[in-house]
Formats: structure tokens, C-alpha cells, sequence
């Protein structure tokens, strides 16, 4: 049940007695005084409200009366109710005749705030769980039948395919504000706050975004997007939460790698943000030593620049000699010097996917 507290009541007689000229009283479920104009009586029992309490009915209390009572002056005492629940006393003090023709106007109007804030309790407790229960859907061992069951009855919907996206935010950026504005624009989005700087967002996957577009327009908005990442639709929570592991490591190797590109998506940095998680493992170390090798021998980058435009050209000469404004035997020459120094072929399968996965796990600064 719905319990009165001090704030709320305060709330009450606040409004009333902008208008009433008369003091007013709100009391609890035990008829103590929650809220008052008269600070003093804060705290103190009021007989007048335990008659109301125990009868549930309106009690007029005349001055004859008042002088038999403790604690108690001459008014109406009038129940409050919520979802038909006696729940407190709502007590103007004055002569009783002076005040019936507004008295139940008055708790009309308290009545009405108590649902009001009753309200606000239940969205918020409501937001609250549902960040609560996306961060555990989300997490490694977050799926059990009981959660999705709640998911379902909250109206989460776990059931619907969804694309993962992870945002990076500017100093002084609200995460909670932009989550706001994508599930107002995006129904039946999922988003979850791990970081003031960090917004997890889950979309719908048969929602249409143009993800260019989409970033414009939050540029557009006055939004601070550092980087965003974004994954490929997902069919369960399963592979939902594999593709939430995976915008992670992907805003990280963005982050350290390719810190300029403020838009990096999955199916593009698929190979690298995968062995980027891995970094760390010695044996990432056999990819990385033939371009070091490379770069010790490269003394103005062109080697570097030309093994760079031969991988993202799929190994077509011509292609890369134009791109490079170079002849193609300049070219031969230059490829020639790379496979030397790597010990790898970049015109062989292995050895062009070799030296690619290696440039994009070159440590930043390594490639100066």
C-alpha cells in the first residue's frame, strides 16, 4: 500500500494554504502529523485523525468539542484514499460551517497529488528495474527463464532481434539524455548506461538506420559523439550479448588503432577488432614482427603507405600503382622490398592477409 511521507504531505498543505486561508494538516495511516503550517505540531499525534481513522468516515469538530480532545483544534478531518485504501487524514482548521463548501475540493486536489506521486514512484521504479534487468540480460550469466520471463512481463520484448551499437561520449555528456532521445525515436530500444561517457544502445534490428546519417544528425543536435561503434543484428540473447562483447572491443581497437575514424562498424573491422581483444597474447607478436621489420627499413613511410593501399585495393596492381601515382614497375620495386624485409609474399593470400592483420594491430606510434 501507498504510504504518506513527510515531503508529500508538506507538498499538500503547501498548495492548500496558498489559497485557503485557514491552517491545514495531513496525517498518516496513525493519525500523525506528517505536514502542518504550524511547524511545531509536525511529529504530534491528532486525536481528530484516529477518529477519522477508526470510523473512515469525515469528523467535524466544533470549539466545545476541540476543548475536550487532545492536541486538537476546531475543523474537518477527511479521509484520504488511494486505489480505495484509506492511506491518511487530510485536517483544515477552522469553524466547521466556514469550511464544507471547499473542504472536499481540498482533498480532491490532495488526493490527485498522491496519485500523481504514486505515479512517478511506480515509472521510476520501473526505469530502475529495467536498467537493472537489461544489465543482467546483457551480462555472462544473466540468462535464466525467470529474468526473461519478467523481461517479457515489463515489456522489454527479449524475443525481438537486435543490433547493438556503443556510443562514446564527450566530456560532460549526458548518457542517460541521449538513451532517452533514441527510445523515444526507437521504440522497443534497449539501452544501458555501464559509464557516464558510455551508452550501450540495442535497437530493434527491423528498425531502418542510416548509420551516417543517424550520427549526423545527433552532430546536428549538439551531441559530443567521440566514436560510435556499431555490431549486426542479433537473433537471441545469446548472440546479443556476443555482439555487445564485440562493439566493445571494436570501440577499443578504434579507439587505440584508428583514433580519427569516428564511425567503425563491425562487418568492415571484423578480423581486427577480433585479434584485438587478444592483443596482449605473445602470440600476436609473430603478426606484428614482420612489419616492424618493414618499418625499420622504411625511413620515409613509403613502404608502409604502399603495403597499405596494396591491401585495401585486394592486391590489383594497377589499381595501386594509380592510387599511388606511381609507374607499375615502381611498384614491383617497392613490393619487391616489402617481402624482403617481412619475409612475407603480399602477392600470396597468406602473405597479404599476414601483413594486413599485422598494420591493423600496429601499436599506435609504432608506424612512425
Amino acid at each position: 500500500m501507498f504510504e504518506l511521507d513527510h515531503d508529500l504531505a508538506q507538498d499538500i498543505v503547501d498548495r492548500a494554504m496558498a489559497i485557503l486561508p485557514h491552517n491545514v494538516n495531513v496525517m498518516d495511516s496513525q493519525g500523525l502529523i506528517l505536514g502542518s503550517g504550524e511547524p511545531e505540531r509536525i511529529n504530534t499525534r491528532h486525536e481528530g485523525a484516529q477518529l477519522v481513522l477508526t470510523n473512515g468516515r469525515v469528523v467535524e469538530i466544533d470549539g466545545p468539542t476541540a476543548q475536550q480532545l487532545k492536541g486538537v483544534q476546531p475543523g474537518i478531518n477527511l479521509p484520504l484514499l488511494h486505489d480505495g485504501q484509506l492511506i491518511g487524514v487530510l485536517g483544515l482548521t477552522g469553524e466547521p460551517q466556514e469550511l464544507r463548501t471547499y473542504a472536499a475540493l481540498v482533498r480532491m486536489t490532495a488526493e490527485m497529488l498522491v496519485s500523481q506521486r504514486h505515479q512517478q514512484a511506480e515509472q521510476q521504479w520501473r526505469r530502475q528495474r529495467c536498467d537493472t534487468l537489461l544489465a543482467l540480460l546483457l551480462s555472462e550469466h544473466g540468462h535464466t527463464p525467470r529474468l526473461v520471463d519478467e523481461a517479457r512481463q515489463l515489456g522489454l520484448k527479449p524475443q525481438l532481434a537486435r543490433t547493438p551499437w556503443l556510443f562514446e561520449l564527450g566530456s560532460g555528456e549526458g548518457a542517460d539524455a541521449l538513451g532517452a532521445w533514441l527510445l523515444g525515436r526507437y521504440p522497443d530500444s534497449w539501452c544501458v548506461s555501464a559509464a557516464p561517457s558510455s551508452l550501450l544502445w540495442c535497437r530493434p534490428a527491423s528498425a531502418a538506420v542510416d548509420n551516417t546519417r543517424l550520427l549526423a544528425k545527433l552532430d546536428g543536435m549538439g551531441w559530443s559523439l567521440v566514436r560510435v561503434a556499431v555490431g549486426e543484428a542479433a537473433d537471441g540473447l545469446a548472440r546479443l550479448r556476443r555482439g555487445c562483447r564485440q562493439v566493445a572491443d571494436l570501440l577499443s581497437y578504434g579507439r587505440d588503432v584508428l583514433p580519427s575514424r569516428r564511425l567503425l562498424t563491425l562487418a568492415r573491422h571484423r578480423l581486427p577488432a577480433l585479434l584485438w581483444r587478444h592483443r596482449h597474447e605473445d602470440s600476436l607478436d609473430d603478426l606484428i614482427a614482420p612489419l616492424q621489420r618493414i618499418i625499420a627499413e622504411d625511413t620515409n613511410g613509403q613502404l608502409l603507405a604502399t603495403l597499405q593501399a596494396w591491401c585495401e585495393l585486394d592486391g590489383q596492381s594497377q589499381a595501386c600503382a594509380q592510387a599511388l601515382g606511381i609507374h607499375r614497375n615502381s611498384l614491383r620495386y617497392r613490393m619487391e622490398r616489402i617481402a624482403q624485409a617481412s619475409g612475407l609474399d603480399p602477392s600470396s593470400l597468406s602473405g597479404m592477409l599476414s601483413l594486413y592483420l599485422g598494420m591493423q594491430l600496429l601499436p599506435p606510434g609504432l608506424d612512425k
